[in-house]
């Protein structure tokens, strides 16, 4: 099998936490919209800029900087845990990580 750089797979969890659940639909704003959100947001306009300079070099190269590729990927990774968070697929809060 094919290995990707950014595989979605998330766990079915066979019992999540009512009250859990009922903090995250009221509170969840604040708890992890504030302090993800605003780090995200940021990212977010660092990954714009660096995806137009990766257009750029991949045009005048043909390759793609390992570096701006690894930065766009764990941006992409982060994104996609506090989503799933935010989504109550996991009970788990994301951590603050690009990392696997």
């Amino acid at each position: 099998m094919a290995r990707y750089p950014a595989n979605f797979t998330v766990a079915y969890p066979e019992k999540l936490s009512r009250g859990w659940l009922l903090l995250k639909v009221f509170f969840g704003w604040a708890y992890v919209g504030i302090p993800h959100g605003v780090i995200l947001a940021c990212f977010s306009v660092a990954v714009s800029v660096i995806t137009f300079i990766a257009f750029w070099i991949i045009l005048f190269t043909g390759k793609y900087p390992k570096g701006l590729y690894d930065f766009i990927v764990g941006y992409m990774r982060w994104n996609n845990r506090v989503n799933a968070y935010l989504y109550f697929l996991r009970d788990e809060y994301p951590p603050f990580t690009t990392e696997e």
